[in-house]
This record gives structure tokens, C-alpha cells and sequence, in this order.
């Protein structure tokens, strides 16, 4: 009897164990939130094709012009049409007899400046030029042996300025007018 009680209970037992429990509530769903902006990428360097030696480089596209008033000369290499954004500046002031070579593209105080021709290369310091936005210039003598080396070298000559991608430059006649209205 005893067994049997026992087995009739199980059955209750049994039964019990088979019955669901309940799930508890979910809670409830976080606030929904903006996903933050992407950062944005780090500008690329810019990356220009080396060569053994600087004169293989592709001439830089634009021209020389040549322009005067009476208080300077100057010799602008500018793409055509884009004399007011043009890239490389050669200008006398003729009271100082100093020449400026200016280039365009950089905001920094001070940047290097390096020329480098057939004969000759030095580095300089450009200089921000006042109320020119993006224009650096290095200012050099009238007399600067290094304006006779730009102005004679066969073929072209090499602007590297910090951080800027570097002129590969003609040297035309306008140069040279430049170099001798200042002398």
C-alpha cells in the first residue's frame, strides 16, 4: 500500500514538473540613441612619383607671363585662365632690388622653400605675405647668384615647398627680364 500511495502521488509529481514558468517580463528596450558621426578620414599625404634624378620629372602645366608697373616687375607660371590662383610668383621690387620668390597653396608662418636648378639648389624660408592669402615667399638680393642659375638653366628648374607638391618649372625669358629690371 504504501508503494501505492507512493505511485499515486507521482503522477502530481510528474504533472507539476511539466507545467510552464512563466517568463519574466522583458525590460524595457534602452532609449534609442544617435549613432555617433563616422570620423572622418586624415587627409592622404601627398604622394608623387620619386625619380632618380629631378630632371626626369614632367614639366609642372602652365606658362610664364610677363607683367610691370613702376614699382615692380613680375613673372607669373599660371595655367591659363588662373593668374590669380597661379602657383609660382618671381617678383622685383624694384625701390628694394629684391626678388620674391612666392608660392601659393600653404597657410604656414614659415615653411621651407627649396630651388633647385642645373648648377645650383639652396633651401630658403618662405615667408606669409601680407594680406596674400595661401602665398609664402622667400626674398632674396637682386644680385643673388641663385637667380643667375634659375634664369640660365637649360631646360627647367625645381620648387619644393613644404608639404606642397613640387614645381617642375620651364625657364623661360620672362625670368630673366625679371632678374635684369631689378639689377
Amino acid at each position: 500500500m504504501k508503494y501505492l500511495r507512493a505511485l499515486a502521488a507521482l503522477p502530481l509529481f510528474t504533472a507539476a514538473c511539466c507545467v510552464p514558468v512563466p517568463e519574466p517580463e522583458p525590460s524595457p528596450a534602452p532609449a534609442a540613441t544617435q549613432a555617433p558621426a563616422p570620423a572622418r578620414p586624415a587627409p592622404q599625404p601627398i604622394v608623387q612619383p620619386t625619380y632618380d634624378n629631378w630632371l626626369d620629372a614632367p614639366q609642372t602645366e602652365g606658362d610664364w607671363t610677363y607683367g610691370q608697373d613702376p614699382d615692380e616687375t613680375m613673372a607669373v607660371f599660371a595655367q591659363s585662365g588662373t593668374e590669380n590662383t597661379a602657383p609660382f610668383i618671381i617678383r622685383c621690387d624694384v625701390m628694394q632690388r629684391t626678388i620674391s620668390l612666392a608660392r601659393r597653396g600653404t597657410n604656414a608662418a614659415s615653411t621651407p622653400m627649396r630651388i633647385r636648378t642645373e648648377t645650383a639648389q639652396r633651401l630658403l624660408i618662405a615667408q606669409p605675405v601680407p594680406g596674400q592669402r595661401e602665398l609664402v615667399a622667400a626674398t632674396v638680393p637682386a644680385n643673388d647668384r641663385l637667380l643667375e642659375a634659375i634664369a640660365l638653366s637649360r631646360g627647367r628648374f625645381a620648387v619644393e615647398t613644404g608639404g606642397l607638391e613640387t614645381l617642375y618649372l620651364p625657364a623661360w625669358p620672362e625670368i630673366t627680364r625679371v632678374v635684369e629690371d631689378c639689377r
